[in-house]
């Protein structure tokens, strides 16, 4: 049947978004970025946009939209299309992500408003509205045929655009890898970064706001100073590269593979749904989450190794299918009067009674602050593991049994209701000391733990590590504890049972060139926590600033590779002293 005179309206591509935020972590999940009406609990602006109606006539009405607390119905909203406001609650029906008719309305030919109205504060979300003069239905899901009718309705090409040949491709635009594109610039190589968020900086940046730990050296201590708006300066320092394309707010979702080596890969752009074809010499995977890997069908590693795979100390005696869990940020404030938090028993179910806002983030760049926190709750003063737990940001963490690529959602929204059950009992519990406290900023963005880990010429272990070995193809130091998270709590499922901070001798440790590059596909490395490492040697390798120094080897070696017309295990069996000048000139001096 002709769907001429059907009409695809993404949330996303709204004029005006409002009080609403455009949240597009979890489109591999749900097939697409949609609005959110995050007002942690204060109702937000309606979000608005204008479309034209090619013929007059009635128009069946459908929106996408979710209930994420099924029981409760906390994220509910209406919709307005020209003067009907439609009669109908959505994110109310018990449903995860689900297209729901909203009944039928007569439209004039012409401009009409459709318009998002908010009813709680409390993360109602909307993927899309679908308007139908002839009765058909939209297409649910988020795999490819649901991706090519929304293609179609949006009169987008089948095929993505062709961008390149880039020198190298580096896909995930945190710390790791903008320092990593800053440096092969520097080096003279065609750069292209891909990254999924609106900004760069990942765990770093104004959306979450974690300072980075581990090894610096000049150039990343370049790249990660803070603007005044607290955005990380490496934004700058690349717009101002000629040879540097930054595609922000692309996802990667495909890659096309010559023999054993990378070709290319798909990216589909947020909010216009423009996808693009990226070709490459050379690539390197900072995503943290190995997705070329994933996306090439490499083995991984996942999850946590048992004592007798590699000997390690830290290791538990049986392997774990468990990994360190995610972690939602927020931010409180004293108002100047009283300020009422609404009743949310859909949070209750999982703050239970936990009264403490300790572990905030005071700003970018400033995490593990102190917060309010109910008498009863508070630690006694000679209690020095439960005052260090207090104020540990990271100890509001979640998701460790569940799978980080398919439930990232739930993971982010658990740990929601966790911080606003949280508020609603430190508010009700002493009512008169805090009165006035109400969120100044809850992100909605969460801050990703661990994923897959690629599996490189070698596995950096934790007796790698603490035994200082000299690796003859050394390139870069990382430094740091161990730093194990231990789930669950006995009694709060959000936070930690404790924590393992192993200091070791304090002094620096070597990566081996050959944990930096794939075993399995020949033109791809790898930077940050998805090197190839163990659980344990990856709880130090994680920190970001450890992170930005595997990627200034890998982006040397790009350089050296492209030089010999090699690949990176070429690099490291005849080019190796080149690529360790080289990684020593591009780092800058301590």
């Amino acid at each position: 049947m002709s769907e001429s005179k059907d009409m695809l309206i993404e949330a996303e591509a709204f004029d005006d978004y409002g009080g609403w935020v455009l949240d597009s972590q979890f489109v591999a999940e749900m097939g697409s970025p949609y609005l959110l009406a995050h007002g942690s609990g204060r109702p937000v602006d309606d979000a608005r946009t204008a479309v034209t109606i090619a013929e007059a006539g009635a128009y069946s009405v459908w929106v996408r939209a979710k209930d994420w607390v099924p029981e409760h119905h906390p994220g509910r909203f209406e919709v307005s299309v020209g003067e009907v406001r439609l009669g109908t609650e959505f994110g109310a029906n018990g449903k995860d992500w689900a297209w729901q008719s909203a009944g039928v309305v007569e439209l004039e030919a012409g401009p009409v408003e459709l318009a998002l109205h908010d009813l709680t504060g409390f993360d109602g979300r909307c993927d899309a509205i679908f308007l139908s003069s002839e009765g058909n239905e939209p297409v649910e899901g988020g795999g490819p045929h649901a991706h090519a009718w929304r293609r179609r309705l949006r009169g987008l090409p089948d095929e993505p655009a062709a961008e390149g040949p880039f020198d190298v491709v580096v896909v995930g635009g945190g710390v790791t890898g903008s320092v990593g594109a800053l440096v092969a610039a520097r080096l003279g190589l065609r750069v292209a970064v891909v990254q999924n968020r609106p900004v760069l900086g990942g765990n770093a940046s104004v959306e979450i706001g974690i300072g980075p730990r581990g090894e610096k050296g000049s150039t990343v201590a370049e790249a990660i100073a803070r603007t005044p708006d607290g955005e990380l300066q490496v934004g700058r320092l690349l717009e101002a590269e000629p040879d540097v394309t930054v595609f922000l707010h692309h996802q990667v979702f495909a890659l096309a593979m010559d023999g054993d080596a990378i070709e290319s890969i798909d990216a589909r752009e947020a909010i216009s749904g423009r996808e693009i074809r990226i070709t490459g010499s050379q690539f390197i995977d900072c995503t943290g989450t190995a997705i070329l890997g994933i996306l090439a069908g490499a083995p991984t590693m996942f999850g946590i190794e048992g004592a007798d795979e590699y000997g390690e100390s830290h290791a538990p005696p049986e392997r774990l299918d468990q990994h360190h869990g995610h972690t939602v940020f927020f931010r409180t404030r004293m108002a100047d009067e009283p300020v009422e938090f609404p009743n949310v028993p859909w949070a209750m179910e999982v703050a239970k009674d936990f009264a403490d806002l300790g572990g905030q983030a005071l700003e970018p760049g400033k995490d593990n602050g102190d917060g309010p926190v109910v008498e009863a709750f508070r630690p006694p003063e000679d209690d020095s593991f439960a005052n260090l737990t207090r104020r540990l940001s990271h100890y509001w963490e979640y998701g460790q049994w569940r799978d980080p690529y398919t439930e990232g959602e739930h993971i982010r929204d658990h740990l929601l209701r966790a911080v606003y059950g949280t508020m609603s009992n430190v508010k009700s519990m002493e009512p008169e000391a805090w009165a006035n406290l109400e969120f100044d900023w809850v992100g909605h963005v969460a801050g990703q733990g661990e994923f897959r880990r690629y599996i490189g010429d070698h596995v950096l272990t934790e007796n790698d590590i603490r035994d200082h070995v000299e690796f003859p193809d050394a390139v870069v130091k990382n430094s740091g504890a161990f730093c194990l998270h231990h789930p669950i709590h006995e009694d709060y499922d959000f936070r930690l049972k404790n924590w393992t901070w192993d200091t070791r001798d304090e002094e620096p440790f070597e990566i081996p060139f050959r944990s930096l590059y794939s075993a399995h596909i020949s033109n791809l490395m790898m930077a940050g926590k998805h090197i190839s490492v163990t659980h344990v040697a990856g709880s130090v390798c994680k920190f970001m600033g450890n992170g930005a120094q595997h990627a200034i080897a890998t982006a040397a070696a790009a350089a050296v590779a492209i030089k010999h017309g090699a690949t990176p295990r070429q690099v490291h069996d005849h080019h190796l002293q080149e690529l360790r000048d080289l990684v020593s000139e591009a780092r800058g001096p301590d």
